[in-house]
């Protein structure tokens, strides 16, 4: 697990097709803590997505820095999409991330088993449902054994019942294999599902509004009108909204 410094200072999307220029980050700062399950709440294109590609090192065109505490750390990010190469297996995708030989393909094999893929290790991605592939995708994040895993609304498109037991799995998992978590959602009831803490996003540029401790048990974690009611408590959510079954 690994700290994460977050310091930028300035990021701009240039102007293009007739629109012009937008400054999405401007003297941005956030700290997270080694272990931390910290959700990014906000509206879809506020610059979220962008946030966590800043981290991974995959955008690079932005002033400020991020920093590591300690040696650098291993990073795996779960994109909005599976994004399973269609020509390779269930267990060649996951094996991808590892070196090549017996060692990485037993610890691909077992990575599956963990989330309950295990008899799909040899189908290719075409045979697997949205859910499944979307479990084999959190599959190849852990098999890393990442310090610090990146998730940009990785359960997107799932209906509710397929995203709950993914977000059940992804708290097991978790456990076993733990790691400093930076998760992105729209959804204010996933963030509150997931997250010992949630930072809500606003604004051009991006200013954090609201930055909320969890500190909800298992079993307020798993009942909607608990979470409702947390939500209404933090200003996440409308009073109004509140079930009768709390």
């Amino acid at each position: 697990m690994s700290a994460i410094g977050i310091d930028i200072t300035g990021k701009q999307f240039p102007a293009r097709a007739g629109a012009p220029a937008r400054e999405i980050f401007r003297d941005f700062r956030l700290d997270v803590a080694a272990g931390e399950f910290l959700v990014l709440l906000g509206a879809s294109g506020l610059g979220k997505t962008t946030l966590l590609n800043i981290i991974a090192g995959l955008d690079t065109d932005y002033r400020g820095a991020i920093r590591f505490e300690g040696a650098p750390p291993r990073i795996a990010y779960a994109f909005q999409s599976p994004r399973l190469l269609p020509w390779r297996t269930v267990l060649e995708n996951v094996a991808l991330v590892l070196p090549s030989g017996a060692e990485g393909r037993e610890a691909a094999r077992a990575m599956l088993a963990d989330v309950g893929l295990a008899e799909l290790a040899d189908a290719y991605p075409e045979r697997l449902s949205l859910g499944q592939q979307r479990r084999a995708a959190l599959a190849r994040a852990f098999v890393l054994r990442p310090d610090v895993l990146l998730m940009d609304e990785p359960f997107v498109s799932l209906d509710e019942a397929s995203a709950h037991r993914l977000r059940d799995l992804l708290r097991r998992l978790i456990i076993r294999h733990p790691a400093t978590v930076l998760f992105v959602t729209h959804d204010s009831r996933e963030a509150a599902a997931l997250a010992s803490r949630i930072v809500r996003l606003e604004g051009t540029p991006v200013h954090i509004a609201r930055d909320i401790r969890v500190d909800l048990g298992a079993a307020e974690r798993g009942s909607p009108a608990r979470l409702q009611a947390f939500l209404v408590a933090a200003g996440l959510a409308e009073p109004e909204a509140l079930s009768d079954e709390v």
